[in-house]
């Protein structure tokens, strides 16, 4: 065998190792891009699926924000509408706001008067309840001063009464002494001589003289009148000028009533014994004149 022949063999043997090689090679790389394959077409599959399945999710997402759009701008456009109607309001109540303000500064300046009215009047009914306390003082000393001058009315009214049951008892004696002694003389055939009354008889109105200044006239009311003792009392006393021993004239009318004279004098009013009131007459009442000077009356 030749040397060609054999190198020939030899490349022969290389080449058919080679290509054994190769066939191995390609046929163990077939069944990779055969499953590369597979997997890469089930992946584009998988892929195309996803994307249908993301178009309709995104076709039925864009329909949900749309309606959701559509629902969002209709709640806009309500409350547009309810912010435009509370602007109204908001403006209603501002100007009520306003108003109501005016109203209250009103009050206040009104409650403030009423305040500022009350504490004067509160210092008004102060003074009025100190002069009220201050008068209710006086009133008590002077009916303290009243009860007093009462009490000496009433121990001079018992006196006078004393006095009178006394002139009584020595009036009686007198009359019974008269008898006794017209007895006596007309044993003699005489008489006595016509006694005269101390007391004269009442007869047209005469002015009485004054025990002080002839000058003054006093006018009075008859206050108090007690005909079993046959005392009065009259509305003034000495701060008017009224002393002990005045008399004054009763008038009623133009009708003379008595002579009151004055025994007992307080500030504000006197007492005093009534005389010339026949029994027959008119008699003595509160509220008759009495006048010092029938003349100026």
């Amino acid at each position: 065998m030749s040397t060609l022949t054999k190198v020939l063999i030899v490349l022969l043997t290389i080449s058919s190792l080679f290509l054994c090689g190769i066939v191995v090679t390609y046929v163990a790389n077939a069944n990779n891009y055969k499953k590369q394959f597979t997997s890469l077409y089930d992946n584009e599959r998988a892929a195309r699926e996803n994307e249908k399945n993301a178009k309709e999710q995104l076709n039925e997402a864009n329909k949900q924000a749309a309606l959701r759009e559509n629902q969002l701008n209709a709640e806009i456009a309500s409350l547009k509408q309810q912010l435009d109607a509370l602007d109204i309001e908001l403006t209603d109540v501002e100007r009520e706001k306003a108003q109501w303000l005016q109203q209250v500064n009103k009050w206040i300046n009104i409650t403030e008067g009423f305040y500022t009215t009350n504490d004067k009047q509160g210092q008004l009914l102060k003074n009025t309840l100190d002069e009220l306390h201050r008068v209710e003082a006086e009133l008590i000393k002077e009916r303290s001063q009243h009860k007093e001058t009462t009490a000496a009315f009433v121990e001079k009214m018992a006196i006078i009464s004393d006095q009178d049951g006394k002139l009584k008892q020595l009036l009686e004696e007198k009359t019974e002494l008269q008898t006794k002694l017209d007895q006596f003389l007309r044993q003699f055939g005489k008489t006595t001589s016509v006694s005269v009354p101390v007391t004269t008889k009442k007869g047209p109105v005469r002015i009485a003289p004054l025990a002080g200044d002839k000058d003054i006239s006093l006018n009075a009311l008859v206050t108090a009148v007690n005909l079993t003792n046959k005392l009065a009392g009259i509305s003034i006393g000495t701060n008017h000028g009224v002393k002990e021993g005045m008399k004054f004239h009763v008038t009623r009318g133009d009708k003379f009533i008595c002579d009151i004279l004055i025994i007992d004098v307080d500030a504000e009013e006197a007492a005093g014994i009534i005389e010339l009131m026949e029994i027959t007459q008119e008699q003595l009442r509160k509220g008759d004149k009495a006048t010092t000077n029938l003349q100026g009356s």
